[in-house]
């Protein structure tokens, strides 16, 4: 019977992608990954090379998750930030692998800079059509779009934790969602002459 490699590898993944925003490269064990995907220890290196692969690979999965799942639309940018807000409610665990990615790998992968650079330049045109406040350098309005959006959930007692750790009411969080929102749609609204 053959093995289903695509289905090892998928497994791989999930349980590395629990382990680093858990622990973050140096604290993750291989061990804890392949116990937990049921899987051979060996295939992790045959699969990925070594650890920092592996971790390379679930951020790949991560970035290409929220690209195909997030929509970017330069003219609803307030949108985008919400959406990737909503994204961020869903998977908590996403913004401690992105914090453990800073900590102890930062600057931008190849990948990262390639899905930044259209963005960037989709806000570049938004603004030179007079569709975005062109006050701001556009790669700093994609910067504060993002970070607005994630602020919540960096912050101590964010959705995530929540009182004793069952997280916030919704009611919180669509407050919050919609702080962003609105803080989105000043930032980039052209201002008047």
């Amino acid at each position: 019977m053959a093995r289903d490699s695509s289905a090892t590898k998928a497994r791989l993944l999930d349980a590395a992608f629990s382990e680093f925003a858990a622990y973050g490269i140096a604290g993750a064990r291989v061990d804890r990954i392949a116990e937990a995907a049921q899987a051979n220890k060996r295939l992790i290196y045959v699969y990925y090379g070594n650890k920092e692969q592996l971790f390379d690979a679930v951020l790949q999965r991560a970035l290409e998750t929220g690209s195909e799942g997030i929509p970017f639309d330069a003219d609803d940018l307030p949108g985008y930030a919400g959406a990737v807000f909503d994204h961020l409610v869903e998977r908590p665990e996403l913004m401690r692998l992105v914090l453990w990615k800073q900590l102890e790998r930062p600057g931008s992968t190849g990948a990262e800079a390639e899905s930044y650079a259209g963005k960037i330049a989709a806000v570049r045109q938004a603004q030179e059509t007079g569709r975005i406040d062109a006050g701001i350098e556009p790669a700093d309005v994609l910067t504060l779009v993002i970070g607005l959006s994630q602020a919540w959930f960096g912050a101590v007692g964010g959705p995530a934790a929540g009182a004793e750790g069952a997280g916030w009411a919704a009611e919180r969080l669509a407050g919050h969602r919609a702080a962003v929102v609105e803080s989105v749609r000043r930032i980039i609204t052209p201002q008047a002459a």
